[in-house]
């Protein structure tokens, strides 16, 4: 995260927020599964596993692998997309959030949910690096690990401030799902929409921060 400019780390912040969001409806909307944060869900399958819910546990897995092959389609299109591909990356999240609005708002819950999920593993493809994630925005632990290094870091001269970057995700994260939450109890069958139009916002915000930086690097040349 240190790797990247304020323009930057404010789009993962506002990504963070959007997965909080999302998070929180889809947690409410199915019950307690989470659409983003696998490693809840992992243990949840497992302990199903373990209690012999089996068709509980098929459904967990469901859910594990849905997120999955959104990664896999984000990260197809973010190689397709070639210096696009924050935009085009996003393109696809967002959509997928549309599809979720709409397939809720007219009670297929089930597929409702399976659009979030797809969103929520596409959108952790944004922030590549020779196809590696150098950001996660649907989970927290590595940040908070990170968050932790660096105010241990300033005790042995490293810098003051490196700790601000990853608490301002996980804070991101938080108010996202706190807002989510709030939306879901007063708005329930249109609380999706604001977390599509949010994402066809922070496509455009991707996109112009790309030009710039096009602009940039065509004039140093």
């Amino acid at each position: 995260m240190t790797r990247y400019d304020r323009s930057s780390i404010k789009l993962a912040v506002g990504l963070a927020a959007l997965a909080g969001y999302v998070d929180a409806s889809g947690f409410l909307a199915t019950g307690g599964l989470f659409v983003s944060f696998m490693s809840g869900n992992s243990t949840r399958f497992a302990v199903q596993l373990s209690e012999g819910k089996f068709e509980l546990a098929g459904l967990t897995f469901g859910v594990l692998a849905l997120f999955v092959t959104g990664v896999v389609l984000g990260s197809i299109i973010s190689r397709q997309a070639a210096s696009r591909r924050k935009a085009a990356v996003l393109l696809f999240v967002a959509v997928c959030l549309c599809l979720a609005a709409t397939l809720y708002g007219i009670g297929q819950h089930r597929a409702s949910t399976a659009f979030l999920i797809l969103a929520m593993g596409a959108e952790n493809t944004v922030f590549q690096r020779d196809g590696e994630v150098t950001i996660g925005l649907t989970y927290m632990t590595g940040t908070l690990v990170k968050l932790g290094q660096q105010i241990a870091g300033m005790f042995f001269g490293g810098p003051r401030d490196g700790w601000l970057r990853y608490a301002l995700s996980w804070s991101g994260l938080v108010t996202g799902a706190v807002l989510g939450a709030i939306s879901h109890a007063k708005f329930e069958q249109y609380s999706l929409w604001p977390a599509a139009v949010a994402a066809f916002t922070f496509m455009f915000v991707a996109n112009q921060l790309q030009s710039s930086h096009s602009a940039e690097t065509n004039n140093q040349a």
